[in-house]
């Protein structure tokens, strides 16, 4: 997701390149090209006004005054491909590997974040003993080799005890790593267990061998090459308690130069008389509505979201898209993302918005209200994907105010309801200031996740509470627990631990605390105290 400097190439008739080049992690390229070409309209969007469901109930009460606790999502993302955020190297000990990764729930923690997305299948490979992929190479060194420890449960258990939630982020059609460090375009330099050696007919390799950044794809074309991906990742959700299955930008790869990707057998045994495009597209709706249909099937309050590209059409091709000159997601990358949220196949959206205020060819200013017109009349919740990555580089970024700004757009818009920040090393280096600037402003209180009303809801009872001293105790049945204390006209969120019982040394003895349950979707109970 990491972007360099937009260039702006001096001459070229037709299209003024601007690339954005990503390392890895929820990206690996994108280029946002200014084009004179068109392509089909995309579908229209639906009518009507939906209330958003999102916003706290104001009916609750702590010794007379309303609950204030803030409801959004704040998120990081924590890159494992080539190594970026964690494990700092691969090979290491268990024990720094676990030491490692507790430091970013500390960050968490001490950013008033609620919500982490780890990268657990980077390559076609798995963070957990798979029967459908090898083990990771960033982990142990090894491609194929396992870690001493359940490291996904391990994992999860560590993130849910701070009261975190769990996203598991997934690459669906990645199968390798470009050479040297990944195994690039060789199906033989893969892990012995890899599936694409067991079906190498499922392989891709784009761009071609011999180009930089030659990779193995899985084939989103082929029918049993899809589904053999959806049950890989459904084996997690199935054995793992994730709180979200999470997919960035990778479907069909970002295009290299000229060079068309090579799927011109499947398109031949499986186009069913659509156009390549169309059929591209088709192949990648189905994966996301396919994966909606199983997750809501085997657990269902279990949230799938996606970190798009955050262009879907510029407005010049399509009335429908957005001010923007960029490269165009739906044209150039087959993926329909304001369809899929129109159909309500997922839960969440990210649009990778990383872009300044004010950048000429992708206007973080008009792509923001573009995207929450998109959520607008849907139950699909609008988290902006930020580029905590970019602060320190030249023009808008050396200025450490740049996100300040945006997450102060993002809350004139209430279909936002979070964001999430890529990625976790850039928000612990916080350069020039930029992040302790915007947490001070933004995040300086905890806050719980939005509720979901597509989600099953079961609210808890209220549990008992008691207080010896400084010493706050409290029993229930609550997936989680909230603390508020009152502070003038309002009670506010002080904590959240996870599980239904737990006990808390409170800042001031005197002061008057509640405590309340919320089950898994993040629904509330009444106060107690």
């Amino acid at each position: 997701m990491r972007h360099s400097l937009p260039r702006r190439p001096p001459v070229l008739p037709v299209v003024i390149g601007i690339v954005l080049a990503v390392v890895a992690g929820v990206g690996a390229v994108r280029a946002v090209w200014v084009s004179s070409t068109s392509s089909s309209a995309a579908p229209d969007g639906r009518g009507g006004e939906r209330a958003d469901r999102s916003r706290p109930r104001t009916d609750l009460r702590c010794d007379g005054v309303p609950l204030n606790a803030p409801r959004e999502l704040r998120g990081i993302w924590i890159t494992t491909v080539e190594n970026i955020d964690w494990p700092s190297r691969p090979g290491l000990p268990d024990e720094q590997i676990k030491s490692e990764y507790l430091g970013w729930l500390d960050l968490a923690g001490k950013r008033n974040l609620n919500a982490v997305f780890v990268h657990v299948r980077p390559s076609g490979d798995a963070l957990w003993q798979s029967a459908y992929a090898p083990w990771s190479e960033w982990i142990t060194g090894v491609r194929g080799k396992a870690p001493g420890f359940d490291l996904m449960r391990w994992m999860i258990d560590e993130t849910h005890a701070r009261g975190l939630e769990f996203h598991a982020w997934f690459n669906p059609y990645r199968g390798s790593q470009p050479a040297p460090g990944g195994a690039g375009s060789d199906i033989g330099a893969l892990a012995p267990d890899h599936p694409l050696r067991k079906h190498p007919e499922w392989a891709v390799v784009y761009p071609a061998a011999g180009t930089t950044g030659s990779r193995l794809h899985f084939n989103p074309g082929i029918p049993a090459a899809r589904e053999f991906v959806e049950d890989s990742m459904m084996e997690a959700v199935k054995k793992y308690d994730v709180d979200g299955v999470h997919f960035d930008d990778f479907f069909y790869q970002y295009p290299v130069g000229k060079q068309d990707y090579p799927d011109a057998a499947a398109y031949a045994q499986y186009g069913n008389g659509l156009s390549r495009a169309d059929w591209r597209r088709d192949n990648v709706n189905k994966l996301v509505q396919e994966m909606h249909d199983k997750i809501r099937k085997l657990k269902p309050w279990v949230k799938f979201g996606i970190s798009p590209f955050g262009i879907w059409r510029n407005d010049r091709t399509d009335p429908a898209g957005s001010p923007t000159r960029g490269l165009q997601s739906y044209d150039e990358i087959y993926a329909d993302t304001r369809l899929w949220v129109q159909r309500e196949w997922l839960d969440y959206i990210v649009p990778q918005l990383y872009w300044n205020i004010g950048f000429d060819v992708a206007d973080y200013a008009k792509l923001l209200p573009w995207w929450a017109g998109v959520v607008k009349d849907t139950d699909v919740q609008l988290w902006i994907g930020q580029a905590d990555y970019r602060v320190g580089q030249s023009g808008a970024w050396s200025d450490p105010g740049e996100l300040d700004r945006q997450l102060a757009l993002n809350r004139k818009y209430p279909q936002v309801t979070g964001s999430v920040h890529f990625s976790a090393k850039s928000m612990r280096s916080d350069t020039l200031g930029a992040v302790s600037r915007y947490a001070a402003s933004f995040y300086s209180t905890p806050a719980l996740p939005p509720v979901m009303a597509q989600l099953p809801a079961d609210v808890p009872a209220p549990p008992s509470v008691s207080t010896s001293g400084t010493t706050l105790t409290w029993k229930g049945k609550g997936v989680n627990s909230a603390v508020y204390q009152v502070k003038g006209s309002s009670a506010k969120l002080l904590a959240v631990r996870r599980g239904g019982d737990g006990s808390l040394t409170v800042p001031d003895a005197a002061a008057k605390y509640c405590v309340t349950a919320l089950d898994r979707s993040w629904n509330e109970s009444t106060p107690a105290r």
